[in-house]
């Protein structure tokens, strides 16, 4: 008995979902635009960002987090790795994020609106926050006791003075974007693929976490701010079911030949019988 299926199938992008390429393209172009000058006009505030670098830093010790150096440590052990470390910092975040988004409209793209709306609001809330509350990073701390390892080993994408670096605020550590947008990678492809092999893109956000941390580029604060808005990003734009599905009712289990006999039955009116027709005294009908 074959049943009849109501719920959608994935074999093929539906194309009906997919935004126009142009469009697209200008608005997330137009969007890491103004995030870039949005960051660049949030530079500066030297003697806040220390402040409140001395701040974040007694907080995490309150609150018994672990200490960033002994990550650091085990990246020190080995010039390769912290090379490693510092290339991945450098080489990866925004590439990756780009071919999600990329992929994402090619092949999901019912994902793809979903995972876009959901970046533009964690990035725009992690700029309110780097224009409110500009913090230099563990990096720059001198009671952090730890390594520029970028300066050191390289490579960097920060200029040797913090306060003139016209490529970049390196005042905007919290949050972390590197983070935020590598769980969101991670959270988007788990959610629009159906692999048994899909967790393993959990170990993008590990290795960018333990990367951050080890390069001394972030806090674990900062890291702890960007998953909790990333959280509340989720929670406004909810994403498709795994597999690009979308929730539906549950499959009929009425068998699919009996489905079309009802359906038939139910397009065809009835009849009014006619009347019996009445006889006369003399037997005849009229």
């Amino acid at each position: 008995m074959r049943l009849a299926r109501t719920e959608p199938t994935d074999q093929e992008p539906d194309i009906r979902a997919r935004p126009p390429l142009v469009r697209e393209f200008l608005l997330v172009a137009g969007l890491f635009l103004a995030y870039k000058f949005g960051r660049q006009a949030a530079n500066g505030h030297v003697e806040e960002a220390f402040r409140n670098a001395g701040s974040v830093w007694d907080l995490e010790r309150a609150l018994h987090l672990p200490g960033e150096g002994a990550v650091q440590g085990l990246l020190l052990h080995s010039q390769p790795l912290i090379h490693a470390a510092n290339t991945y910092y450098a080489a990866v975040h925004f590439p990756a994020t780009a071919l999600f988004l990329v992929w994402l409209y090619w092949r999901r793209p019912a994902h793809y609106v979903r995972s876009r709306r959901v970046l533009a609001a964690l990035t725009g809330a992690a700029l309110v926050l780097h224009l409110l509350f500009p913090l230099a990073p563990p990096r720059m701390l001198p009671a952090a006791g730890l390594v520029d390892t970028g300066q050191v080993y390289g490579p960097t994408v920060y200029g040797q003075t913090p306060a003139t670096d016209t490529m970049a605020n390196q005042f905007a550590a919290m949050p972390s974007l590197h983070v935020g947008w590598a769980v969101m990678v991670a959270v988007g492809l788990i959610a629009a693929t159906r692999s048994r092999w899909r967790l393993l893109w959990l170990l993008h956000p590990a290795i960018t976490l333990f990367v951050v941390v080890g390069t001394a580029n972030h806090y674990w604060l900062d890291a702890i701010v960007v998953v909790a808005l990333l959280a509340v990003a989720l929670a406004a734009f909810r994403l498709p079911l795994p597999g690009g599905a979308v929730p539906a009712s549950p499959p009929s289990l009425v068998p699919a030949g009996a489905t079309a006999v009802r359906s038939a039955a139910q397009a065809t009116p009835e009849r009014t019988p006619e009347p019996a027709p009445k006889l006369t005294p003399s037997g005849v009908a009229r």
